[in-house]
């Protein structure tokens, strides 16, 4: 469990399309290369220590001839955003997904500021 020292809780959210490969014959879409996709996601200002991170699809689009095999997660949770990380294996083929996600922490207090 994260606690949280005090009332200067941060909370932001966003959402945003991972990738459309179906537009371009893009590997998802095509089962060929990486069967995995990484987006950088920023947030709206610094959390004062990396915050929870919550992630999900909100929308995928999936052949519906093979079988529909995914995972989303968020990694390399820092203090100023996270990797959005869509992956899929087998014969499954995407044509797009994308992702709305949450972040709940800790935030700098106005009198905390660094000389050096």
């Amino acid at each position: 469990m994260k606690r949280l020292r005090n009332h200067l809780i941060g909370v932001d959210q966003g959402a945003r399309v991972l990738f459309s490969d179906f537009e371009d014959g893009g590997d998802m879409w095509t089962g060929r290369g990486p069967r995995h996709h990484r987006t950088r996601i920023a947030f709206s200002e610094p959390f004062r220590e990396p915050p929870a991170v919550q992630i999900s699809m909100s929308m995928f689009d999936m052949d519906q001839k093979t079988n529909q095999r995914a995972e989303i997660l968020a990694e390399n949770i820092a203090v100023d955003g996270f990797d959005a990380v869509f992956r899929t294996w087998g014969d499954t083929r995407v044509a797009r997904v994308s992702a709305t996600w949450l972040a709940i922490g800790e935030l700098k207090h106005d009198d905390e500021w660094e000389l050096y």
